[in-house]
């Protein structure tokens, strides 16, 4: 071959070499571009992990990296807009947290969490109508997850509508046989309707559903104390405070002190009272003050009932608890003329059948028989049916 043609043969070829490394073909482009976007979507996927690791550890600004970073990698993905809308929620910014529920929710319409945590959102900044709107929503699109008709259900209980949540859980409860929530929030129903023999089967329920919840529990305890089954209410408390190291909170102390008080035990109670009123809480907690002032009484404990006696006053100032007991520590004392003038206060705050039959009681022993008479009588209207004022009114003479 002749060396001029041969050169340009080479110099042919290696163009072609040369052109086929600069560029790729159609099908390249298009292989490595999908290469690209998988890869990308693995990256979004890994950061969206991350983001939601550290959303669950508390760490908001840490979660709000890894979110931003997912959703520059893939801005597709709707999970992570309202994973961002969440964050934006912790993060006490409800502007951004809409923002970022509404944009899922109109990208995806059937998004069961972009409805639920707009509810949640509106619920946070007291737009209750709304946030029923959005938890209905959330509960219509997972007819199956009882969290989003339970929430549906208090937020009906919320604006006072018991009636309709009552009816909303029943229709569903069938589907939640074995739900300990539902079973609990249809107990609450029943104790703020008055029903609370039928809570207190509901709790009952509810707590072999699931033995652990304490806030089931306590709720079964309201309930079996509103029964009057003080007893078993006090051995459940018992348990409940053994299983916690540090003791149980002030509100299981609470319940358990007047759970001991019923069961005549005011020795036990009165040392729950002094926990309770030791504490900073404790200084202004004007149950517990009651209440100890109620186990010193029935013990003679006559500095603890004084003590009781002056912090409620001072605590307690419109209230008729702290003249009741400084009216108990005079009747204690002997001192009748001083114990006639704090009833007659405390039944001028608060005119109770109790109240009145203290006072009655004074009158008796002040030889005020008219008008123990007549204070009886009126603790008689004030709760008709009462064994206890009838019994006193039938032993001051005429």
């Amino acid at each position: 071959m002749h060396q001029s043609t041969t050169v340009l043969i080479l110099a042919a070829g290696l163009t072609l070499v040369l052109s086929g490394c600069g560029s790729h073909g159609k099908y390249t482009a298009a292989h490595l571009s999908g290469a690209k976007l998988k890869m990308n979507a693995l990256k979004a996927a890994t950061e969206y992990q991350m983001a939601h690791q550290a959303f669950l550890a508390g760490d908001l600004n840490k979660a709000l990296r890894h979110i931003d970073h997912s959703l520059s990698l893939n801005s597709d993905v709707v999970k992570s807009h309202v994973l961002k809308g969440r964050i934006f929620l912790e993060k006490n910014d409800p502007e951004k947290a809409e923002a970022c529920f509404t944009y899922a929710q109109s990208e995806e319409p059937d998004n069961v969490e972009a409805a639920y945590f707009r509810g949640v959102l509106a619920e946070r900044v007291s737009r209750k109508e709304e946030a029923l709107a959005h938890y209905t929503k959330a509960a219509d699109l997972a007819p199956t997850d009882a969290q989003y008709c339970i929430a549906a259900a208090e937020m009906m209980i919320d604006l006072g509508r018991v009636p309709d949540a009552k009816v909303y859980l029943e229709q569903r409860e069938g589907g939640f046989v074995h739900n300990a929530g539902v079973k609990q929030v249809l107990g609450n129903i029943a104790m703020l309707t008055g029903d609370t023999a039928r809570a207190e089967v509901l709790f009952t329920e509810a707590r072999l559903l699931a033995p652990d919840d304490t806030i089931i529990r306590e709720c079964l305890v309201r309930a079996l104390m509103a029964n009057q089954k003080y007893a078993e209410a006090g051995a459940l408390l018992s348990a409940m405070n053994a299983e916690k190291p540090g003791g149980a909170g002030r509100d299981v102390m609470h319940l358990h002190a007047t759970c001991l008080m019923h069961t005549d035990r005011p020795v036990e109670a009165r040392e729950l009272y002094l926990k309770l009123t030791k504490d900073a809480a404790g200084q202004s907690d004007a149950e517990a003050w009651m209440g100890l002032g109620q186990s010193a009484f029935i013990l003679r404990d006559t500095a603890r009932l004084k003590l009781a006696a002056q912090r409620l006053i001072a605590i307690a100032p419109q209230s008729a608890d702290g003249y009741v007991l400084r009216g108990l520590l005079n009747r204690t004392n002997g001192e009748m003329q001083a114990a006639l003038n704090n009833f007659q206060q405390a039944v001028k705050m608060s005119r109770t059948a109790d109240n009145l039959m203290l006072l009655a009681m004074t009158q008796q022993d002040l030889g005020m028989t008219a008008q123990a008479r007549q204070t009886l009588r009126a603790a008689a209207e004030v709760r008709p049916g009462d064994a206890t004022a009838a019994r006193m009114l039938a032993t001051v003479p005429e």
